[in-house]
């Protein structure tokens, strides 16, 4: 069983703006398994060191130091907190305050020191997530059911969703076909499950409401149609096929990754349509320099960067013009990592991708507001 904190816009943001002398953030490889875990809390142990070096180097004042590495210390220290992980741990630190998320994630395991947290990766978290909602509805019956990573997926109680199609008309059957009936037959079907389906509508709004997760529908037809007509969820464009009353959670949640995959690269592919077609009036560039003003003058409206490859220097915060560093100390920063929070601070939707989904195999791909 997989553990997570996934990261909110709103902690993105609180991390975007911490500015201290040490700064460490750190990325490692863990495990769902308690009896494996001691590998992580070694390697935790190692990445620290490597920090605390390069802030002794820079000069850190000892109290901080000593207030940093016992920060680490009580983390790597902390037996109960190591028997609950999942993939990746994501630590953010400074001689003050220490923060950790757990993701579902296999990130490349880092160290990074500044005066600002290193976030690229773990925008990875919020691009591709991994989870989704379920609706799997029949005449029969209805399930909402939420899946995440790789944990056993889980059905989600609904206020007031009803048993199925019959239980919503107070009847036995919804194929009533006597000639006593004002609508019979098949006319008359297709109206009572109209109805079923806007009393399942009516009862998910409030559950789904605050929900950014993307919503599957598992359905046959003619229902899955009408749900699609009828209902005002947005659902994926993919269907999970075959009947959901036949399916367990756990089939269901199988049959829904490669619906989640489709979504993915829909969205890689839309941005590089764009991007191209962006290319010919001057709104899309991949070159760093001209990013990192296009950031800095909030004129980035979405931004794909690749979530593993590091470029050190330093961007001017007035300017945005672009220094690089050969070398990776306490003092500079990751360049695209400064480009992706100047872009989520005005507003721009940020991807952490693969190097592979990157158009014009740049470290980012830009596509702006307007002209720079």
């Amino acid at each position: 069983m997989l553990y997570l904190d996934v990261p909110t816009q709103k902690d993105l943001t609180t991390l975007r703006a911490v500015r201290d002398e040490a700064c460490v953030s750190i990325y490692l490889e863990t495990t769902p398994l308690t009896q494996d875990i001691e590998k992580s809390r070694i390697s935790l142990g190692n990445l620290g060191k490597e920090a605390i070096a390069q802030l002794t180097e820079a000069g850190l004042d000892k109290r901080r130091l000593e207030a940093l590495r016992e920060e680490l210390d009580d983390l790597a220290d902390d037996n109960e907190f190591w028997r609950f992980q999942a993939h990746t741990l994501a630590i953010f630190a400074t001689p003050d305050a220490i923060r950790t998320f757990r993701l579902a994630n296999r990130l490349s395991e880092m160290v990074e020191v500044s005066d600002r947290f290193h976030l690229k990766p773990l925008l990875r978290a919020v691009t591709f997530r991994n989870a989704a909602n379920i609706l799997a509805v029949s005449e029969n019956a209805v399930r909402l059911i939420k899946i995440a990573a790789d944990l056993p997926p889980v059905e989600v109680s609904v206020p007031g969703l009803p048993d199925g199609a019959a239980d919503s008309v107070n009847q036995a059957t919804i194929n009533d076909r006597s000639p006593s009936r004002r609508i019979h037959g098949s006319e008359g079907e297709k109206v009572q499950l109209a109805k079923y389906i806007r009393r399942v509508d009516a009862a998910l709004r409030p559950v789904l409401a605050n929900d950014d997760l993307p919503v599957v529908l598992a359905a046959t037809e003619p229902v899955a149609s009408m749900v699609r007509s009828i209902s005002g969820i947005e659902f994926e464009t993919d269907t999970i096929a075959g009947s959901p009353d036949r399916l367990t959670e756990a089939e269901l949640a199988t049959a829904a990754r490669p619906v989640l995959d489709g979504r993915y690269a829909r969205r890689v592919s839309d941005f590089a349509e764009l991007f191209e077609s962006r290319a010919g009036q001057n709104r899309a560039v991949s070159d760093l320099s001209d990013a990192a003003r296009a950031a800095t003058f909030g004129a980035i409206d979405t931004l794909l960067v690749d979530m593993d490859n590091m470029v050190s220097g330093y961007v001017d915060e007035e300017t945005g013009a672009v220094e690089f560093s050969d070398t990776n100390d306490a003092f500079d920063y990751g360049i695209v990592d400064e480009i992706a929070g100047r872009a989520l601070a005005s507003g721009a939707k940020v991807m952490a991708v693969r190097r592979q989904d990157l158009p014009r195999d740049a470290d980012l791909a830009a596509i702006l507001r307007y002209p720079v």
